[in-house]
């Protein structure tokens, strides 16, 4: 495995446009909902492990699929929405996790704690 999984890359064309979205969106919607999701690391390593090229290919298309459904304006309920707003994000990605934790590895992690403490540019 790279010992750097934060720059990855997605193979399929299928989840090119996907994954564009997610990058360009994913820093900014999380700074925003930090405070709402008490499980932001477990995010921010879904979020490497979905950049991640060794990750099987299905794995990262429902990461993919999750975050893009994370970083999007439109969805249910609006983010906007005062203390509710994340609440549908948070339980898709929730229920994401749920499905693929076996492939978040320590590595994503630890690459998700280093970004959050600040040591690494996001």
């Amino acid at each position: 495995m790279d010992d750097d999984v934060k720059y990855g890359e997605i193979l399929g064309p299928a989840e090119e446009a996907q994954e564009r979205k997610v990058r360009r969106g994913f820093w900014g919607t999380l700074r925003r909902a930090a405070r709402q999701i008490p499980f932001s690391e477990e995010v921010v390593a879904a979020y490497y492990c979905a950049i991640d090229r060794n990750t099987p290919t299905r794995v990262r298309a429902v990461l993919l699929g999750a975050l893009a459904y994370f970083v999007l304006p439109i969805d249910t309920i609006p983010d906007i929405v005062a203390g509710i707003g994340f609440a549908d994000d948070a339980s898709i990605l929730l229920a994401t996790l749920g499905m693929v934790r076996a492939h978040i590895t320590p590595a994503h992690r630890a690459a998700a704690r280093e970004t959050l403490e600040g040591r690494e540019a996001a």
